[in-house]
Order: structure tokens, then C-alpha cells, then sequence
């Protein structure tokens, strides 16, 4: 029996309901988010109605796009530090190729998008060929981004914004689809939050449902275990490293044609939010286990967290007392877990 199967096998084994749920990798995540919920809602009724609801699903959304793909990347084994500045590359792109050089939108995003998934292969080349830490690698790529970002736009503006979307042709199109609102029994949704439950519901199904997920979850648990068994390791952590990359220019697409121009310090410091959200959702710091949904709730509670702080009227620099007490206790919570599952296991 290979590896992969093992791994398979051991996700599939009958050991009743309630074990199951025990060894979900969101289990910690769901807890939290009822907790956060419940405290909230207690006391602020704007919280909890459909207006409060849209105002804190809107940054879930951004961060919930970004987080799954973090996510399936440190399933994988590996991190990426340059995921929150590659969205402000990906803004800067679009919004400086449209209005300083007259490119319609639609093209701009397509240059944006080669551009972050050239980015995210050459992470993955690197980290495959030379064994080097992806922590190391990114956080090169992260400096270099940095600079480029803040010198070309500096360069070309003189100042450290590009902006003047709005009158770019193609922009309303693009700006309906990515970063327009929809009515939900009158109260007005992102459409950013679609985009966020269509990543998850892919991320998700490629995870459970298909053999890359067996590779991604083979490859993070024993990567030298799965090349003997002959899973692509090489390929798919490529693979991981672009699919960041495609999340990345998503976002930074989606943010570009809502504010209608770009900072180019913008998505720096991010990267450890995304990494956050996805160890809350579920995932190890050692790879190998995890799940897109617990990401994805992960980015939930921070999105409750950001807002009812606000409409609790506390000073906001609590909300960084909270992220470091939820990864905290999220990830003695996933250790917990693990080792439980673990234990049912064998």
C-alpha cells in the first residue's frame, strides 16, 4: 500500500460520528467562531442584523480568498512570505497599465495575472531546486517585490500612488464583477464574498475530492515518503506556489477596482494575517494537515473580530491583542487535535 493510499484510507476509516468530528481540522475553528459570534451579537445589535453581517463578511472575504490558498500551500509544507505584497504588485500593475499607458482594464489584469503567476513559479522553482526554505526564499522575493513596487511607482508617478481607475475603459465591467455589491433582501453584499465561498468551494474539493489533494496532504505529512511512492512533489509544490500567486492578483485585483487606485506599500505586513487565519482554521505549522473551510472560518472570525470591535466602540488596537490570542489558543488547539486523531487512528 502506498503512502498516499495509507493517508486515504485512514481519512476514510469508520470510527464513528462523533470521532470524526473530533479530528476535523476546523473543529477549533467552529468553536471559535461561535464563541466570537455569540459575545458579539450579545451586545451590539447592529452585529447581528444584515447590515453589520455585510460590513464584517467584506474584509472575511479579501482575507478568506487569500487564506485558503495560504492554507493549501502549508498543507503542502510550505509558507509564503511574499503573498501579501504580490497583491500590491498585482494593484499597482492593473491600475498603472490602465491609466498611465492607456491599457483597456481587462488587458491590465491579464498582464497582472501572468506577472503573479511567473512570481509564484519562480517561489516554487526555487524552493524544489535548491532546498532551500520557502520561508527564506519568499521573504527575498518579499524585499524584492517591495522595492519594486515602491521605486517603479515613484518612478512613474512621483509619488507612492497610482490612481484614476475609474476612467479606464473596460473599467465598469471589471469593477461589476470583482468588486461590485449585490442586493440580498435589501442589504447590500460584496460580490467579493462569492468569489471568496467559489475559492473555498474549489480548494475544498481539490483537497478531499481529487488526487492533488492526496498529493498536497502526501507531500506536506512526508515529502521523501511521497517522492518514493511516486507523487510529484516537485510539480505540486509549484503548483501550491501559484495558486498563492493566483489568489494574490485576485485580491489585489478586487481591492484596485474598488478604491479605484493603489498605494504601492499596500499588502505589506498581510502575510502573517493569511498564515494566521489558516493555523486558526485548522492547519499545522509542520504541514500535512489542514482544510480550506477552516481557513475560510479562520478569516470569518477575524473578519467578527475587526468590525464588532468597532461597533463595540473599544479602541481598535485590541484587535491585535485578539489575533495573538487566537493563534495562541488555535494552535494548542490543533495540537490537541492532532494528537487525538492520531491516537484514534491506530
Amino acid at each position: 500500500m502506498t503512502g498516499a493510499q495509507a493517508r486515504a484510507d485512514d481519512r476514510m476509516a469508520d470510527v464513528g460520528l462523533v470521532r470524526r468530528l473530533l479530528i476535523r481540522p476546523e473543529l477549533g475553528a467552529v468553536v471559535g467562531l461561535v464563541v466570537v459570534f455569540v459575545f458579539f451579537a450579545s451586545q451590539s445589535p447592529v452585529f447581528r442584523s444584515p447590515a453589520g453581517i455585510a460590513n464584517w463578511l467584506d474584509p472575511a472575504a479579501t482575507l478568506g480568498i487569500m487564506a485558503v490558498a495560504v492554507a493549501l500551500l502549508m498543507i503542502g509544507g510550505e509558507f509564503d512570505l511574499s503573498a501579501g505584497v504580490l497583491t500590491g504588485t498585482s494593484g499597482l500593475i492593473l491600475v498603472t497599465l490602465a491609466t498611465r499607458f492607456g491599457f483597456n482594464v481587462w488587458v491590465a489584469m491579464l498582464v497582472g495575472l501572468v506577472v503573479a503567476l511567473a512570481v509564484g513559479f519562480a517561489n516554487g522553482l526555487i524552493v524544489t531546486r535548491t532546498r532551500l526554505p520557502s520561508f527564506i526564499v519568499t521573504l527575498g522575493t518579499f524585499l524584492m517585490l517591495q522595492g519594486i513596487n515602491l521605486g517603479v511607482t515613484k518612478a512613474i508617478t512621483g509619488t507612492v500612488q497610482v490612481s484614476g481607475l475609474r476612467r479606464a475603459e473596460g473599467f465598469e465591467g471589471a469593477n461589476a464583477l470583482f468588486a461590485g455589491t449585490i442586493e440580498i433582501g435589501g442589504t447590500s453584499f460584496r460580490v467579493a464574498i462569492l468569489w471568496w465561498v467559489l475559492v473555498t468551494a474549489v480548494a475544498t474539493w481539490v483537497l478531499v475530492r481529487s488526487r492533488a489533494g492526496n498529493w498536497i496532504f502526501a507531500v506536506g505529512g512526508n515529502e521523501q515518503a511521497a517522492r518514493a511512492v511516486g507523487v510529484p512533489a516537485a510539480r505540486t509544490k509549484i503548483a501550491l506556489f501559484m495558486t498563492t500567486a493566483f489568489a494574490a492578483w485576485l485580491v489585489g485585483s478586487i481591492m484596485a477596482l474598488r478604491y479605484t487606485s493603489v498605494q504601492a506599500n499596500i499588502g505589506i505586513g498581510q502575510e502573517f494575517i493569511y498564515i494566521i487565519a489558516a493555523v486558526i482554521g485548522g492547519c499545522l505549522l509542520t504541514g500535512g494537515y489542514g482544510s480550506a473551510v477552516g481557513a475560510a472560518i479562520g478569516a470569518v472570525i477575524f473578519g467578527m473580530a475587526d468590525k464588532g470591535i468597532v461597533f463595540l466602540g473599544w479602541d481598535a488596537d485590541w484587535f491585535k491583542f485578539f489575533l495573538g490570542a487566537m493563534l495562541l489558543l488555535a494552535t494548542l488547539a490543533n495540537r490537541l487535535v492532532r494528537r487525538y486523531a492520531e491516537e484514534v487512528r491506530h
